[in-house]
């Protein structure tokens, strides 16, 4: 009968996540749950594409539209994910979705359709370009509190041990509002708008246990730092974090990945994924200063003819100036002009 490429239905929801989790490349970030997480934390349209043959799932592909008059169009898989791409049986079954998705941008007038994967050399022609800028970071965890904190380089090493004595503490059932605003002021120094809170509010609602707020105490009990992390397969991942003014003074940051890293082999993890980013960044060396070696990230876009892929960056380009603005608003103002703009940047 050959392959079938039609859009998710709720009632297939269930069959896409099993699918997803016995992939070899499934990730959190090809779950089904990130389409209703999208679609009301951002309001942004998720067209997710499911490929069957005889009957059933052979290959998904989480896709969400991106309309903005400044931010450009674009067809992406997946938005506010660091990883995204087809998952499949077979290349046969890749090459369908990615037509069908190539077919749905030119009928909606996307110019780009964006993957934060590699894609198959079969699939590839001229028309696709790939970027190697960013990396990721995964590594084993080890079996024991001792040797968690020997597997860690040693200036690093001395710096966690530092932070474990500064009478921090951990809530491992942190409240969204407190994790927001910890990552509001952290974003804002950055230069960059915040998304919205109900984004956040929807990946805690969506999907449960599988999303934990972590709270990083002060000596007085006053929250210092937040982490919100993805458990996948035995794999945790941080992925938004934030911080006040006492952070590095107190070194909250290393002691909340440290103690990350303890609560997730509680929790029967086996893998720490540090999540992506850009090369030589301040980020990415933080990164391996913990003994995390990098993982090229090879994310592709094919282009309609005359097309431009879009520079966001906040380093160069014309969002380059709107970064050194941003950094000077009162969060206040910031937590009111960012989410309606973050909304297109994910």
């Amino acid at each position: 009968m050959g392959v079938q490429v039609s859009l998710l239905q709720t009632s297939e929801r269930a069959e896409w996540d099993a699918f997803v989790n016995a992939h070899q490349q499934g990730t959190f970030c090809h779950l089904s749950g990130w389409k209703t997480v999208i679609e009301q934390g951002a309001g942004q349209h998720c067209p997710y594409l499911v490929a069957k043959q005889d009957g059933v799932i052979a290959g998904v592909l989480p896709l969400t539209v991106k309309k903005h008059l400044v931010f450009g169009k674009a067809l992406i898989s997946n938005m506010f994910c660091v990883y995204g791409g087809a998952l499949a049986a077979d290349n046969t079954v890749a090459v369908s979705l990615y037509e069908r998705a190539w077919n749905f941008a030119q009928n909606h007038q996307l110019p780009v359709l964006e993957l934060r994967a590699d894609v198959p050399e079969s699939v590839k022609d001229a028309n696709w370009n790939t970027a190697t800028g960013s990396a990721t970071f995964t590594k084993q965890l080890a079996t024991t509190d001792d040797e968690q904190l020997l597997a860690i380089p040693r200036k690093q090493r001395a710096v966690v041990r530092k932070s474990l004595k500064n009478n921090l503490t951990t809530n491992w059932v942190g409240d969204v509002d407190t994790f927001y605003d910890l990552y509001a002021r952290s974003v804002l120094a950055l230069g960059t708008p915040v998304f919205p809170k109900k984004l956040f509010a929807a990946l805690v609602s969506v999907f449960g246990d599988a999303v934990q707020v972590q709270l990083t105490l002060g000596p007085n009990g006053q929250s210092v730092a937040s982490l919100m992390s993805f458990y996948f397969n035995q794999t945790v991942m941080p992925y938004y974090a934030g911080g006040s003014a006492l952070v590095r003074q107190l070194g909250a940051h290393d002691y909340m990945y440290y103690n990350l890293m303890l609560h997730a082999r509680e929790r029967g993890c086996s893998t720490f994924d540090f999540g992506r980013s850009k090369v030589d960044s301040g980020p990415y060396k933080f990164k391996k200063n913990w003994g995390f070696e990098p993982t090229p990230l090879y994310y592709c876009s094919r282009l309609a003819p005359g097309a431009e892929q879009p520079n966001l960056s906040q380093q160069s380009g014309p969002f380059a100036a709107m970064s050194k603005v941003w950094k000077k608003l009162p969060l206040g103002v910031s937590k009111i002009l960012g989410p309606p703009l973050a909304r297109h940047l994910g």
